[in-house]
């Protein structure tokens, strides 16, 4: 009964935490002058922004083991990890 209360959380903190770190990169999105970007240059920007968030946590997502984390572990640090970096 707990796993399934544990997942149905995950379940419901996902689309969450996508629009956090989604809503993170979006702040970073401005020019040089400082003006928001628009049209392709904020597509592209935000494309590159969400991917490294994503690959710079999936590096780090490691047990005190050495050993890759994997299933709950792995959702629940990278949850963590996104939010911290957005």
């Amino acid at each position: 009964m707990k796993k399934w209360l544990l997942l149905c959380a995950l379940c419901l903190s996902a689309p969450v935490y996508a629009q956090s770190t989604q809503a993170a990169c979006e702040a970073k999105a401005v020019s040089k002058e400082g003006k928001p970007l628009s049209g392709a240059a904020k597509n592209s920007f935000m494309k590159k922004c969400l991917t490294e968030n994503k690959a710079s946590c999936e590096e780090r997502a490691i047990g005190k083991d050495g050993k890759k984390l994997a299933g709950a572990a792995k959702n629940s640090f990278m949850k963590k990890c996104e939010a911290e970096a957005g």
